[in-house]
């Protein structure tokens, strides 16, 4: 039997975090529902971050806050220019000024100064990708008593999440939208698709073990749970819900059930799953020249703006797990009582 109160909610669902393509409001929805909704922190400021998990507390059910624990590359001005050469042709194309491009990070790693703003609200969980913070954070995070997830995508990763205390891992298989959560294991070669990754995983913690990836509805719960989860993890699915702030041109590609999906560093400089189009077919998905992440995103940034202002998702992000037959344009809270279906006969 699976523990519906493994994570403080009726249903054993999560909503993975989306950053760019959501804010609280999903997260509440979700939870209004009986799931637990999450909200995407890497690309917030201390200010914002007060005002979604205010928001987040307002709505008075549990939510997870989620954040990336990279470290930041060092700048390399070489490969800099060697990426901005790469781009300089689509620069051209569209009459922009590569001397005017943003430069820095997007994504911010958990800090001190997130931990603060945390304290005052003690979210019943936080989850982080790419590992976890350094141990005097993730003590802080511990003492305010949320319980701690994060993601693997091999069984060595989620070992090591057990060991450095982790309350229970995401189990992250090939399928999944977004990010790839890998810290250890970086060669995709290494990695495997949910079904073999989630009962290896199972069998060698003794902690719970969340399923994401490829997860679109009741016939794939069913299915996780089957081979061993104690809650499920699904992102795709929400994108085209009403809460969502995913913008036109992501929801447009979505809807093409048959458009094919590629890991690609192209947009973050961080292996992420999205829809192929233009730039990643061009360049192709993987780029040797592209900086590590997040710093590959202040040289495309220029080109997706404009592109998007003419409804055009060329330069976009366009993340998107393998599975996308459980989207659907309507309020989140129909999404959670498809997928909490697969959970009637646990």
């Amino acid at each position: 039997m699976t523990d519906t109160t493994f994570l403080g909610t009726p249903i054993p669902l999560i909503q993975a975090p989306m950053a760019g393509a959501q804010d609280a409001r999903l997260a509440i929805a979700v939870g209004q529902a009986g799931g637990l909704g999450s909200l995407p922190a890497a690309m917030l400021d201390t200010a914002s971050l007060e005002r979604e998990l205010r928001r987040l507390q307002a709505a008075g059910c549990p939510y997870n806050v989620n954040f990336f624990v990279h470290s930041p590359p060092a700048p390399d001005a070489a490969r800099e220019a060697r990426w901005m050469q790469a781009l300089a042709p689509y620069y051209r194309e569209f009459g922009l000024d590569p001397a005017h491009a943003p430069s820095g990070a997007s994504r911010q790693p958990f800090s001190h100064e997130a931990a603060e703003v945390l304290e005052a609200f003690s979210p019943p969980v936080v989850s982080f990708h790419f590992g976890l913070p350094a141990p005097d954070l993730l003590a802080r995070v511990k003492r305010m008593g949320s319980r701690v997830l994060s993601s693997a995508t091999t069984v060595r990763e989620a070992l090591w999440l057990q060991d450095q205390g982790a309350d229970a891992v995401i189990a992250q298989g090939l399928e999944a939208g977004g990010h790839r959560g890998h810290f250890l294991d970086k060669d995709v070669a290494l990695q495997a698709g949910t079904a073999l990754l989630l009962p290896s995983i199972v069998a060698a913690l003794d902690i719970p073990v969340i399923a994401a990836g490829g997860i679109a509805d009741a016939q794939g719960v069913r299915a996780a749970i089957a081979r061993g989860a104690s809650a499920v993890q699904v992102g795709t699915a929400f994108l085209l819900c009403d809460e969502a702030r995913t913008s036109a041109t992501h929801r447009a590609a979505l809807q093409d059930l048959q458009a094919p999906t590629a890991l690609t560093n192209i947009f973050t400089g961080g292996l992420a799953r999205g829809i192929v189009n233009r730039v990643m077919r061009e360049q192709g998905p993987v780029s040797q020249t592209a900086p590590p992440f997040p710093l590959a995103t202040a040289g495309i940034g220029p080109l997706r703006a404009h592109a998007e202002a003419t409804g055009v998702g060329d330069f976009s992000p366009l993340w998107s797990g393998t599975n996308r037959s459980g989207c659907r344009a309507a309020p989140a809270a129909e999404v959670v009582r498809a997928l909490a279906r697969g959970f009637d006969s646990v």
